[in-house]
């Protein structure tokens, strides 16, 4: 697997080529994603912003989710990741975004939503809107690690290959 570097370098070359800017909204990355992006020399060419929105009431006032979105579906959930990323996308100079929410652990799963559920959402100007939710394996770090590195892939994906892996 390539390593987070890697792929965060490959990611800077596919948004530089096509003249585009990330901007991130995390939860249970804590930030994760953007700090794997700014560790690449010169990532202020391709990006643009980064929102740790940890708390529901960061999700609302930094990135304009809905209250009502919160109490339907919970923090981690698919429309949750979808009103983030578009929040992201509006609130920034961005041309693609990128969210996640989960439960890296050790506590706070449910039946319905074990340690490991991790929700991520994908929207660029151009019109792509995507949202999906990972069962991760593994400790918080390793969750947390899994999350970044398959957000990472899937921009990188998208880029490359014009679709979502």
């Amino acid at each position: 697997m390539d390593s987070q570097f890697l792929l965060s370098q490959k990611l800077g070359e596919a948004l530089f080529e096509k003249g585009w800017v990330l901007s991130t909204a995390e939860s249970c990355t804590g930030g994760g994603v953007a700090t794997s992006i700014t560790d690449v020399a010169g990532s202020s060419a391709w990006f643009d912003r980064a929102y740790i929105t940890y708390s529901n009431q960061a999700k609302v006032d930094m990135l304009g989710v809905r209250e009502e979105t919160l109490e339907s579906f919970g923090a981690v959930s698919e429309p949750i990741v979808t009103e983030m990323v578009l929040g992201a996308l509006e609130r920034s100079n961005a041309s693609i975004a990128v969210s996640i929410s989960g439960i890296a652990g050790p506590g706070g799963g449910t039946a319905e939503k074990p340690v490991g559920t991790v929700c991520f959402g994908f929207a660029s100007s151009n019109g792509w809107l995507c949202a999906e939710t990972y069962f991760f394996q593994g400790d918080r770090k390793q969750i947390r690690e899994q999350a970044v590195n398959h957000a990472l892939r899937s921009l990188l994906s998208f880029l490359t290959r014009g679709s979502h892996e």
